[in-house]
């Protein structure tokens, strides 16, 4: 939202919007000219619309917005015109050769990652991104209105509420399927045909590519490439190696080979990341150097195996992470950087169906950890369920080091224990004890 709220502002066009909390991220906006409240009201509302005629007004929403929200159904009722992100998303990217990134995990990364190799190419780039980019500080990428060719907009494509039915991109990318979003979704099955739905949005003659298991779950039909870290596949990585904290691999394909190359962020998913963005890159003309540079040069993305503080002493790391395989893969990666420290991690679950849905396997990620503080559960647009707590996700965990910790407390916890690295996980709000950790942590 906040990406698309930038682009219509660069544009000169006048742009205002709720949100439940604020943050760093609506800071920046509002000093960018963006004006934003906080609190539910349709006065304020009503003030924000009064100098401007209802024809002239588009309501943009997320659906993570309740449809029992006050403002939601002020607009409806007084009958502006109201249209969901993704299908704006959707009508900005027929203007461009899109780049389309789905899957449950690795989408903002591949998707950064990719717009990176396209700037670094001297391509025109445009992209929407669900995360803060280090290398460009920001999560919306402009490029020159003026230039036709060579002009790619990549986009993360959002399997919520099935909005990326909305794009018809000329190249896709599908990184995971692991089920999530069951409230919607209802079951497993039920999303992986919308996984199919969304490869047959291609436009003719695009280019399909998909993580080799997932090919395998979906048995999709039709021209598709696949790639991989382990498995045999078109596109895939090969003598994968850790050195001084970084990660080298050999990319491999029929018609090219990559020869150690060096990844600028860690863990071994985003070497896998790193694979389908070179072949995307290969595919739209863009030359092995360039890739092999901009690979190197790429600083990652803000809550994204975000090293936040290290020295030799203890390390501190901060991610996204808030689904159980994601969990999996970013300790699993943390683990193989420092296989002899002691990991300590804070989760904070994001949405009781979530943690309802997922409880066993939240559990059995969580015990790769050697020490758990479980927050309390982030809530989102969702009313709690009876018996569905931090507690219960605690009880299920199997680890002797582990205990509940409040907001309050929380700097209080870390301060009085024997911290070696240190890592915090989740979608809520838990982003905003990032600055206060790490400032404890460093002095």
């Amino acid at each position: 939202m906040s990406a698309l709220a930038r682009y219509f502002n660069h544009y000169n066009i006048k742009v205002a919007g709720y949100d439940k909390t604020s943050s760093g991220l609506t800071d920046e906006l509002q000093n960018e000219g963006i004006n934003i409240h906080f609190d539910e009201s349709v006065e304020q509302l009503k003030k924000e619309l009064a100098s401007h005629s209802k024809e002239k007004v588009l309501v943009v929403y997320t659906p993570a917005v309740p449809i029992d929200h006050e403002e939601y159904i002020f607009l409806k009722n007084e009958g502006y015109q109201i249209k969901k992100r993704a299908e704006v998303l959707g009508e900005i990217t027929q203007h461009f050769k899109t780049i389309a990134i789905a899957g449950t995990h690795g989408k903002t990364t591949t998707s950064s990652l990719m717009a990176h190799i396209i700037k670094q190419a001297g391509y025109n780039c445009y992209a929407f991104l669900g995360g803060i980019t280090k290398n460009y500080n920001t999560n919306l990428l402009l490029g020159n209105d003026e230039v036709r060719d060579n002009t790619f907009l990549v986009v993360e494509a959002d399997e919520y509420d099935r909005s990326f039915l909305t794009l018809h991109p000329d190249y896709a990318v599908i990184t995971s399927v692991d089920a999530d979003h069951l409230d919607i979704y209802e079951n497993e099955n039920y999303m992986h045909d919308s996984y199919k739905l969304f490869s047959q949005q291609l436009k003719k003659d695009g280019f399909l590519l998909v993580k080799k298991n997932v090919d395998n779950t979906l048995q999709l039909q039709g021209n598709r490439h696949t790639y991989d870290v382990s498995l045999n596949a078109d596109y895939c990585a090969q003598d994968v190696k850790i050195k001084n904290d970084q990660y080298f691999f050999d990319f491999v394909s029929k018609n090219i080979e990559l020869k150690g190359i060096s990844l600028g962020i860690p863990g071994k998913h985003n070497v896998e990341n790193s694979v389908a963005a070179i072949a995307i890159a290969l595919q739209i003309g863009i030359d092995s150097d360039t890739i092999v540079n901009a690979l190197s040069s790429f600083k990652g993305v803000k809550r994204r195996f975000d090293i936040r503080f290290k020295s030799k002493e203890l390390v501190y790391i901060d991610d996204y992470a808030h689904h159980p395989e994601e969990l999996k893969a970013f300790i699993s990666s943390v683990r193989g950087l420092f296989p002899n420290k002691k990991i300590s991690g804070i989760f904070q679950p994001h949405l009781f169906t979530r943690t309802r849905d997922f409880a066993d396997e939240f559990a059995s990620s969580l015990e790769l950890l050697d020490e758990l503080f479980l927050m309390d559960i982030y809530p989102a647009r969702e009313k709690p369920i009876p018996n569905i707590n931090s507690e219960m996700l605690l009880n299920k965990v199997k680890l002797n080091d582990k205990e509940i910790v409040k907001k309050e407390n929380l700097l209080d916890v870390i301060r009085s224990k024997k911290i070696e690295v240190l890592l915090t996980m989740g979608a809520g709000d838990i982003d905003q004890f990032c600055d206060p950790i790490e400032q404890l942590l460093s002095t």
